[in-house]
């Protein structure tokens, strides 16, 4: 389905994709493709049981056949969610493309085309950085997992090291937007600065991960869009496969409990 708030329009078309259309027409996307989620190929199954009923598949979005090409503004985060198709099937021919500077196609084992091989104008952003667009702003949030957490591998490492990838905080037509990337809770959120909320200024729509084993899980998020105190929050990126389950539903409602409005973007 497709969420509106104060003339904004946001689709979740499964995993990490997004789309977001501003009243003015202004169309952003955030690590469009994989999984089959822009091809048609990705359906719910047994994998995306929640885990409090394990007979109940989750309202995860279908996949769907998607070639827009309307994409003003394309973002991806990190290795993982680079997918020059999915960026392909999103982006018009004129469309900037902001690509995480850790993204190293050589370490991706899937068949996908140099970032300098896209038809686009790429632009590399460094953690921390500022990119001036016509429309807005866009900024590089640190993303990464905790070494002494939980979402490490066997040998100790973080799944998502410092330096792997980011999230992105868009400031666009007005609208402040922030996708978190694949990360914990980091201290960089604590400096994040979101416009107040229900300022007349500006939007502002928080939109976590929740799924843990890779990234925050659904109370971390939830504690986190207490914090930020956003005017939306939009959960994605969970669900998809069996290490990304969570209890949407649940989230949904601590993140009600706190008072702050939240929507969930999924099939019914």
């Amino acid at each position: 389905m497709t969420v509106t708030h104060s003339g904004y329009t946001f689709d979740w078309f499964g995993y990490a994709t997004l789309r977001i259309e501003t009243p003015d027409g202004f169309v952003a996307y955030l690590d469009p493709g994989r999984y089959g989620v822009l091809t048609g190929e990705w359906t719910p199954d047994t994998q995306s049981e929640t885990p409090q009923n394990p007979d109940h598949t989750t309202a995860h979005p279908t996949g769907t056949e998607y070639d827009a090409r309307d994409g003003d503004l394309v973002c991806v985060t990190h290795n993982h969610h680079y997918d020059s198709d999915g960026i392909e099937r999103v982006a018009h021919p004129h469309a900037t493309v902001v690509v995480y500077e850790g993204v190293d196609t050589a370490g991706i084992d899937r068949d996908v085309r140099p970032v300098s091989a896209l038809p686009y104008e790429v632009r590399r952003i460094e953690t921390g950085d500022r990119l001036a667009l016509d429309t807005g702003v866009v900024r590089s949030i640190p993303a990464y997992n905790d070494p002494d957490g939980p979402n490490t591998r066997a040998d100790g490492t973080p799944v998502h090291p410092r330096g792997f990838g980011c999230g992105y905080h868009l400031t666009i037509d007005g609208a402040s937007v922030f996708w978190s990337g694949d990360t914990d809770v980091i201290d960089a959120h604590e400096r994040l600065e979101l416009p107040p909320s229900g300022s007349s200024a500006n939007l502002s729509v928080f939109v976590p991960p929740i799924g843990r084993s890779l990234t925050m899980d659904r109370r971390e998020a939830a504690e986190l869009a207490a914090q930020l105190d956003p005017d939306l929050v939009l959960p994605i990126h969970y669900n998809t496969f069996a290490a990304l389950k969570a209890d949407s539903s649940a989230f949904a409602a601590d993140v009600a409990r706190r008072g702050i409005p939240v929507v969930l973007d999924e099939r019914e």
